[in-house]
């Protein structure tokens, strides 16, 4: 397992990139196209699209492996520590059923994808659907694994309003000292 989560993680990372650079490619193209020629691909549209939702969708995951998802935790810091990990614990569980919800619904939408085509080059929409399912069944792993190290006291546990490590483990420059001078 320690060696499964950063290669995934980097798997992950190249299928954006991947994304990204397609992305790119067909609009880029298609514009010249359209403008230069007055014609365009048809397909590209259809094509940057799925890959928009995936590079969505997979970035999402990694966002919230990292803890970089946007939160706001000035009152949970200001709590006592018994009760941030409670209202970690209740955070996690609402964070959890939401994820079922979009979970569910994605499950739905994939079932209907796959006897609706796309438009253009006839793919299942299932395709597009599917990243969701990937996207919810995921992350409710990762917020399943960091709740059962809050209910089990795991110092890897990551609690908002808690001090992450670097805070704490950083060397604090002297008062006065602009950052990245060292003497």
């Amino acid at each position: 397992m320690k060696y499964l989560l950063p290669r995934a993680e980097r798997f992950a990372e190249y299928l954006m990139a991947l994304a990204l650079t397609i992305m790119v490619v067909l609009v880029f193209g298609n514009v010249v196209l359209r403008y230069g020629f007055g014609s365009g691909i048809a397909w590209a549209e259809e094509i940057a699209r799925l890959m928009f939702v995936w590079l969505i969708f997979l970035g999402a995951v990694l966002a919230l492996r990292h803890h970089a998802h946007l939160g706001v935790e000035m009152v949970q810091a200001k709590l006592p520590p018994k009760l941030r990990r409670v209202c970690a614990v209740i955070s996690h569980l609402l964070v959890l059923y939401g994820l079922w919800l979009f979970f569910s619904g994605s499950w739905t939408q994939t079932e209907i994808g796959m006897t609706t085509y796309s438009t253009v080059l006839g793919y299942p929409t299932a395709l597009m659907a599917g990243s969701g399912l990937l996207c919810a069944g995921t992350m409710m792993l990762i917020v399943a694994a960091n709740l059962w190290r809050i209910v089990r006291n795991d110092p890897r546990a990551v609690i908002p309003g808690n001090p992450t490590p670097t805070e704490n483990d950083a060397p604090q420059m002297p008062a006065g000292q602009p950052q990245g001078v060292i003497e």
